[in-house]
Parts: structure tokens; sequence; C-alpha cells
């Protein structure tokens, strides 16, 4: 009879732990589901919000903001183009905030009417179709072949963490520049719009004169011609304008 006893007490146990698991299950199921509305995603410049919002919602209970969180903590990104890494943050039981790291890009070159992207050392990143906005086009680079991380161009010198400089610098200063031409000795143009800047060879005082840009870019808005800045006037930034109507 206490036999008989013990196995039905172990059986409503096993029930009752069966039973509260299933709860938690629920629980979670249910207080913890996204609501679409409640998504802020940051970060992303290649990929739409929608876009990364489908990748990281994507397989089983991915539109549980828990499991998503534990899922995406710091995740390293290894079958997306262009992105590092995806981290997801619940800023409450029904919302996330997705945060989104892309690789480094430098700049690019046009291939075979491709767009392909590489990072501060000249490794190739990605290959696309489709340009991103904010990164420049990179002319005056020696290569003869193109394969994804491998190292791009065989000229000299370090062009490639000059270009990664000049676009961090064009961030700081909100300033987009469409491509980044090196000359044969090194020297540097700058192209926005029609307006193209001899910005010469002087990186010490790069900064110095990408500062200046935003004051000179906006009063040359419209035209077209070649803003000589190659040697840096310490005083009054007092620069050179010559238009292509002269």
């Amino acid at each position: 009879m206490k036999r008989k006893r013990r196995v039905i007490l172990g059986i409503l146990v096993a029930l009752a732990l069966v039973a509260g698991l299933l709860g938690g299950v629920y629980y979670l199921i249910t207080n913890y589901r996204i609501d679409p509305d409640k998504i802020i995603v940051e970060g992303n410049k290649h990929y739409s919000s929608k876009e990364i919002t489908e990748m990281v919602m994507d397989g089983p209970l991915g539109d549980n903001s828990l499991i998503l969180s534990w899922k995406y903590k710091n995740k390293k990104i290894t079958d997306v183009p262009f992105v590092d890494s995806i981290s997801v943050s619940v800023t409450g039981n029904d919302s996330i905030r997705i945060t989104v790291f892309e690789k480094a890009l430098a700049g690019y070159v046009k291939y075979l009417d491709r767009y392909i992207y590489f990072d501060k050392d000249g490794y190739v990143v990605e290959s696309s179709s489709v340009k991103t906005e904010g990164i420049p086009q990179v002319t005056g680079i020696d290569f003869s072949s193109v394969e994804i991380g491998k190292k791009l161009g065989s000229g000299e010198g370090d062009y490639f963490s000059r270009t990664l400089d000049i676009t961090k610098l064009m961030s700081k200063y909100d300033l987009n520049v469409d491509k980044i031409y090196f000359h044969d000795e090194g020297e540097i143009t700058l192209y926005f719009g029609n307006v193209r800047v001899s910005l010469g060879n002087d990186q010490t005082h790069i900064e110095d004169k990408v500062m200046d840009l935003p004051f000179f870019l906006e009063n040359l808005e419209g035209k077209s011609g070649v803003l000589n800045m190659e040697e840096y006037d310490e005083i009054g930034g007092m620069y050179v304008f010559k238009s292509d109507t002269n």
C-alpha cells in the first residue's frame, strides 16, 4: 500500500513538474512575443531595417524577445555580406533593439559592372551589384584580379589605409565624397559632384583641410571646377577655386 502511494505521489510530482514546465513555456511564448511596431534597428547602412529584421526573426520562436536576445548576443555573422555581427537587446517584453555592426569598408572599385568593396588593408570584403551609400569609389589603384578574402591590387603604397582615414574624416565632418582618386605620386583628389578638391600628398594637414571643406563646398554648390588645397593655409584657409568655365 505504501509503495502504491509512493508511485502515485511520484506520478503526481512528475505531472506537476510537466505542468509547471508547460506553463513556463506558455508564459515565455505569450508574454515575450514581439510587436512588429516596437522593433528598433540601428547601425545598418547596406541593408534596410526590414531586411535586417527578417534575417534576425527567422526560425523557431523568431518572434520571442528573450530567445532573440540570447541567440544574438554579439553574434558573429558569417553568411551575410557586409555584416560583421548583430546584437539584440530587450527593451520591453514585446520590444527589442537590433544593433548591426557592419564590416569596416574603406571604399570600392568598379570591376566588370560590379562594386568590389575592400577594407583598410585592401582585402576584398564583398562583390555586389548594389552600390552602398556613404562608401566612396576609389580610382588610381592597380589590380588585375578580384577574389573575396584576398588582397586587392598590386600597386605600392598605403592607399587602402589612407582611403579608410579619408572615409572616417568624411563621416566626422558630415561630408559625402563620391570618389577618391590617387595620382601616381600619391596626390589625392576628392570628387564632390562636379567639384574636384585637390589635397596634394601632404598627410600631415589633411584633417585641417577637410575641416574647412564644408564651408567651401556650401559656397561652391552648383559649380564645376577644381578647388586647390594642396598647400595648407594655416592662417585663413584661403584656397583657389578654378572654374571649368574659365
